[in-house]
């Protein structure tokens, strides 16, 4: 498996302007739910392509001492043997404005530090790809280079969940009225590739993306 890097026509932020000020470019990739962006992570990752997982920094983040020990602070409830009982943390979090608040921002300070460190585990000047669901949400899309959306329509999404989670399709919408329409992040995303049929049908668009923006290491 080659190594890739993207194209130069693409590589439009300076360091100063890049997200984390990192001096290598990045795309952002982003989708909804059940939109197939894991699948498509992992496709990328098989032709080349180094992933950095946003959810998987914040879970490293929730391992820190510090943010059990700010947990605990915050929400006692959710602490249980020295470990973190997410599914009661989740309860406070959008219950409690100022548990929510104070939680964002100490992951999001530590977000940085975590991303620089996963950098450096990546080969050199290879085509690094960041999976973040709030890409649009957060501006993230402004400080990457690239941002690539994984798309399938409301309708689609819906019809996935409900076969995915076992949910009737009143509360597959519920969850979609939830996060930034599907339609408002094609707008925004420079790229989008479609996921409407089967993996065979993705694996194939992933790579003509990649083929477009990115040349072997």
């Amino acid at each position: 498996m080659s190594l890739l890097k993207l194209n130069s026509k693409y590589c439009k932020l300076s360091p100063e302007q890049r997200l984390y000020n990192i001096d290598q470019p990045i795309i952002g990739l982003t989708g909804g739910i059940a939109t197939g962006k894991s699948t498509a992570s992992s496709i990328m990752k098989s032709m080349g392509a180094s992933i950095i997982d946003a959810d998987g920094l914040v879970k490293r983040i929730y391992q820190s001492d510090d943010t059990k020990k700010l947990v605990k602070e915050l929400a006692p409830e959710s602490i249980f043997n020295s470990e973190i009982d997410f599914k009661k943390l989740r309860e406070r979090f959008f219950s409690d404005s100022t548990v929510k608040s104070r939680l964002e921002t100490h992951i999001y300070s530590h977000m940085p530090q975590k991303f620089k460190e996963a950098i450096e585990k990546l080969p050199k000047k290879s085509l690094i790809i960041y999976d973040v669901p709030l890409l649009f949400e957060k501006s993230i899309d402004k400080l990457v280079d690239v941002s690539v959306l994984i798309y399938a329509p409301n309708e689609v999404q819906v019809t996935r969940l409900v076969k995915r989670d076992g949910i009737d399709p009143k509360l597959a919408q519920t969850i979609l009225a939830n996060q930034m329409p599907i339609e408002d992040k094609k707008k925004l995303a420079q790229f989008t590739i479609e996921n409407t049929s089967d993996i065979k049908y993705l694996d194939n668009k992933v790579r003509e993306f990649l083929e477009a923006v990115s040349s072997k290491l």
